[in-house]
């Protein structure tokens, strides 16, 4: 791969700080509450979902742009999850909740999320590795 952009970050655990070589990202991490941290500060699961979300947008208006459908009204929110896994560790699990404008419920938006999910980076590094769901609301 011919790199076109490369971001660059640095983060000291779940209970320190995320900063990234540009500076705009400088955030406080910790522990979510349901893990046993008092919730202050940002923490990787959430800092994925917005990423992923993000990707899957763009994704989504490239695919909308080359198949000339509109998708200006859409979003998308990124439900990560953190749990066991079978191997004493620890996994995640991603639920892709997408709004879709009326012209798109059904069939077509199935096929569009489908085509994003085929094309999205964050998908391609995630697929085969974590379970995610796309969901069309």
């Amino acid at each position: 791969m011919d790199a076109l952009y490369t971001a660059v970050a640095t983060a000291n655990g779940r209970e320190g700080r995320a900063v990234s070589s540009d500076g705009q990202i400088d955030l406080p991490l910790g522990f979510p509450q349901a893990l046993g941290g008092d919730g202050k500060g940002t923490n990787p699961e959430q800092l994925f979902a917005a990423g992923y979300a993000a990707c899957f947008a763009s994704a989504m208006g490239a695919i909308g742009r080359q198949e000339k459908i509109d998708v200006k009204d859409a979003s998308v929110t990124a439900e990560v999850s953190i749990g066991k896994d079978g191997d004493g560790g620890f996994g995640l699990a991603v639920v892709m909740r997408v709004e879709l404008p009326d012209h798109l419920q059904g069939e077509p938006g199935r096929e569009l999320l489908e085509k994003t999910h085929a094309y999205c980076p964050y998908s391609k590094a995630t697929r085969g590795n974590i379970p995610v769901e796309l969901v069309i609301e």
